[in-house]
């Protein structure tokens, strides 16, 4: 290659890869997106998705939560809290009532004791905890495996460049 090839290839590498600002070469920014984004990544990102909701945590969760939704006391407590919650909030901002205000915490706490205490509700949390810790297993292997491997590209001795021109 002539001189004139080489440095035109050496500028346009360089373009791509660095800006040029007051004379010296600046590190690129990159969007998130931009560095890890491949269409294979992402891809076995959506098809491990796929496999989680096929998962025997994810079928109790979702059944679970319909039971949740379709029950009609449970629906009516999860009602009554939001009203009480709403009716707190004012008599702390607006009338400024402390009274009233631990009156309504001890309502919203019985009535919360009373959701806690239902089956259905302890089954729909069991299998939230179940889903969660799932995602979290998956998450801190994915986290521990990429860790390890910058860890040991980082051990590896750098290669010295042929020509530092």
């Amino acid at each position: 290659m002539s001189a004139t090839h080489n440095a035109a290839e050496h500028e346009h590498h360089d373009h791509r890869r660095h800006v040029l600002v007051d004379g010296e070469y600046e590190i690129p920014r990159f969007d998130n997106r931009d560095l890890i984004v491949r269409e294979d990544i992402l891809a076995r990102a959506r098809e491990l998705a796929r496999l989680i909701t096929t998962t025997e945590e994810v079928s109790i969760y979702q059944k679970a939560e319909k039971l949740i939704q379709g029950h009609e006391r449970v629906q009516a407590l999860i009602a009554q809290i939001k009203k009480k919650q709403k009716e707190l909030v004012a008599f702390q901002t607006t009338f400024k009532n402390e009274q009233m205000v631990e009156k309504i915490e001890k309502e919203i706490e019985a009535l919360q004791d009373e959701l806690d205490e239902m089956p259905v509700v302890q089954q729909f949390q069991q299998s939230q905890t179940d889903v969660n810790y799932l995602l979290q297993s998956i998450v801190g292997i994915i986290r521990d495996t990429v860790a390890e491997k910058l860890d040991v590209e980082a051990a590896a001795p750098a290669e010295v460049p042929e020509s530092c021109d």
